[in-house]
């Protein structure tokens, strides 16, 4: 399956909808599969995020469209979901989207002796991507890209846990 051009029909298919497909994940298992689509809307600039709505209204979409073409053998689940604040990253424009912020990249083979890596996102051009972490940069090719996610900046969004008095992590620990 070229889960690439199916995203594509996908995105073809949800334009009336105001929404666009980032990509898929399909994850092949035993009895049933999972077929995963992440949306976003088409105008971000009205300030507008994706709506369980949204999702319900893509999922019947989808559904008739997978019922017609049936390009995926096998008994599988199709869910569909906004990106969320940890976003996967499928495209070379989707990774320009986000320069400046952090990411966590698997590549498909090391890349100076690494395929895992977190750190901020310097620059996303030509399907080149350069990596800042563990203080110096990596480049490599999107084309290298397994996958990848932003890191929300939990602290900004106010989601830190805070320590509970006497508990494990105050001063002195636990009594």
């Amino acid at each position: 399956m070229d889960t690439q051009a199916l995203a594509q029909r996908f995105s073809a298919a949800l334009g009336d909808l105001g929404l666009e497909c980032l990509g898929l994940e399909f994850t092949p298992a035993q009895g049933q599969s999972t077929l995963r689509v992440y949306l976003d809307v088409l105008d971000r600039a009205e300030g507008r995020e994706v709506t369980l709505d949204d999702c319900e209204a893509a999922s019947r979409e989808l559904s008739a469209l997978l019922d017609v073409d049936d390009p995926i053998p096998g008994h599988y689940v199709l869910e569909v979901s906004s990106p969320g604040l940890d976003r996967p990253l499928f495209t070379a424009e989707q990774f320009a989207r986000v320069v400046g912020q952090d990411v966590k990249v698997l590549l498909k083979a090391p890349v100076e002796g690494r395929r895992r890596l977190r750190g901020k996102l310097v620059s996303a051009d030509d399907g080149r991507i350069a990596l800042e972490a563990e203080g110096r940069t990596f480049d490599f090719a999107h084309a290298d890209v397994e996958s990848a996610r932003v890191v929300p900046d939990w602290a900004a969004l106010g989601y830190v846990p805070r320590p509970k008095p006497g508990g494990k992590n105050a001063k002195g620990g636990r009594k």
